[in-house]
Parts: C-alpha cells; sequence; structure tokens
C-alpha cells in the first residue's frame, strides 16, 4: 500500500475520524502511532553492506521520527525494536545490536529529556541482555520517568503473546475468579496498562505481517504499509502516514452515517 496525499498540514483534515467511543470527540492525529522498523538488512544487501550497516542507518530515522511524531501531536509513540524472536539471529547481529541501543540511549538521552518525552520499554527482561544495557535503560526510565510530553515506547525483547500469557499468569496469581475477567480487567495486567490503544500502525519496507507485536494493543489500529525501507523513512513519510489516517473510517465494528442520513456499513 503507497501512502500520500497532497494535504501540507496533518491539522487541516476534510474528512475527520470517527468517534471511537460515545461522546469522544474526533481525533484527527493518532493518540498513539506505533511503528514496526522494518527493512534494515535490506536496505544495507542493497548496498552490498553487511546488515549491521542498515541497523546504524537505522539511528537517524529514529530520531526524525520521534521530532516528526513530537511536532505533529502525537502522545504515544511505539517503535518495535526487538522482538523475542530476534534472539534466533546470528550471535554477531544480536551482540552489535546490544550495543547499538546502548550507544543510542547514551547519546540522545539528554535530548528526549530535553524535550520532555517519557521513556519506556516494553520487554528488556531477558537475562541475555547485558547488563550494563539494562542499566542504562533503567536510567533512561528514571531520569524522564516524570515528563509529560509525549510518551516514548521501545519494544525491546518484546512479544505480543508473551505479554498476553504474564497477564493471564497476573490475573490467576491474584486469585481473580475467570468470571470475574473482563477485557477491562486482564488489560489492568498488561505491561504499562495506561497505555492507550494503538490507533495507527506503520510498518516499513512493504511488509504485512503483525509480527507478535503489541497484540492487544493493535486489536482496532489502522495499518500502513509504506514501502519505503527503514533507513530511508523520514519526516514526511510519517506525515504522509498520518494523512492516510485521517481519511480512513474507523468503524469499531460499527457503521459510519452518511450526510443524507443513511448509513454504510
Amino acid at each position: 500500500m503507497t501512502v500520500g496525499h497532497s494535504v501540507d498540514d496533518p491539522s487541516e483534515d476534510p474528512h475527520p475520524a470517527v468517534r471511537p467511543t460515545g461522546g469522544a470527540p474526533p481525533r484527527k492525529v493518532p493518540r498513539h502511532v506505533a511503528c514496526v522498523m522494518d527493512g534494515n538488512g535490506r536496505w544495507a544487501a542493497q548496498r552490498s553492506l553487511p546488515r549491521t550497516s542498515g541497523h546504524r542507518a537505522a539511528e537517524t530515522t529514529v530520531i526524525d521520527v520521534i521530532e516528526a511524531a513530537r511536532a505533529a501531536g502525537v502522545e504515544w509513540l511505539s517503535l518495535y525494536a526487538f522482538s523475542t524472536e530476534n534472539w534466533g539471529r546470528p550471535s554477531t547481529e544480536v551482540d552489535y545490536l546490544m550495543h547499538l541501543v546502548r550507544r543510542v540511549v547514551r547519546k540522545h538521552a539528554p535530548l528526549l529529556h530535553a524535550r520532555g518525552i517519557r521513556c519506556r520499554f516494553l520487554g528488556a527482561s531477558d537475562p541475555r541482555i547485558p547488563p550494563a544495557l539494562a542499566r542504562d535503560v533503567a536510567d533512561l526510565m528514571t531520569l524522564t520517568g516524570d515528563n509529560s510530553g509525549m510518551t516514548l515506547t521501545v519494544a525491546f525483547d518484546h512479544g505480543g503473546r508473551r505479554d498476553i500469557v504474564e497477564a493471564a499468569r497476573s490475573l490467576i496469581r491474584a486469585g481473580v475468579p475467570a468470571e470475574a475477567v473482563t477485557e477491562e480487567s486482564f488489560a489492568a495486567h498488561l505491561p504499562f496498562p495506561d497505555t492507550p490503544d494503538v490507533d495507527l500502525v506503520i510498518r516499513t519496507s512493504g511488509e504485512q505481517r503483525i509480527s507478535n507485536f503489541m497484540l492487544w494493543q493493535v486489536a482496532y489500529a489502522e495499518w500502513v504499509f509504506p514501502p519505503v525501507l527503514w533507513p530511508d523513512f523520514r519526516a514526511p513519510h510519517f506525515l504522509a502516514c498520518l494523512r492516510t489516517y485521517r481519511h480512513r473510517d474507523r468503524r469499531f465494528g460499527g457503521v459510519v452515517p452518511q450526510q443524507n442520513g443513511a448509513f454504510r456499513p
């Protein structure tokens, strides 16, 4: 799916979004955007470079997208950096990623804090994560924990199925009777339960898979699949995805009213 419209200002929307819940105002900018950062390896292969070069080039994109999301008024931004399945990659690549993430965290922590961004890491519990990286992640979350600007969640050592299983275990340990389990009570046992549902998922490189990413939170998300590889993805691409989102009819299982009073399924 390609993206892009000739709308210059993401706040000027001739087709506002459908109200997600009764009485809630329609949002022209998605509250929560999640990105599956796909295409680093292919970007490197196209240039006859090692895969690690693609990961290194992705750093510029990450900062560009964070700045673009914040400027556009996105309140929550989630980035899929490393999945539970990625541990199966060659050890040299995994080691490189661990060192790269630590360098990025240490390098950009002052900027993120200065921007008022609250940083979280979803996952990051595997004992194979180097202790130094684990400390830096914890320090960044502590440093930015009281910030009131955009919330940046980095899904690192993350798996959507694992989160659901852990939530079920938490409910069982809490002694919640089966009849008392609701969607709301279940969600309260997920990691960072204050995280709102994802409104828009952007997966770069044209691949169209969920890949075990925030499975509970993306239940009613809109998806956009720009063909550009992640290292080449920039703020204009991100804003084009936001414009595409604004032209979607979010029905949430219902129907969309038409101007003449009729309803379209």
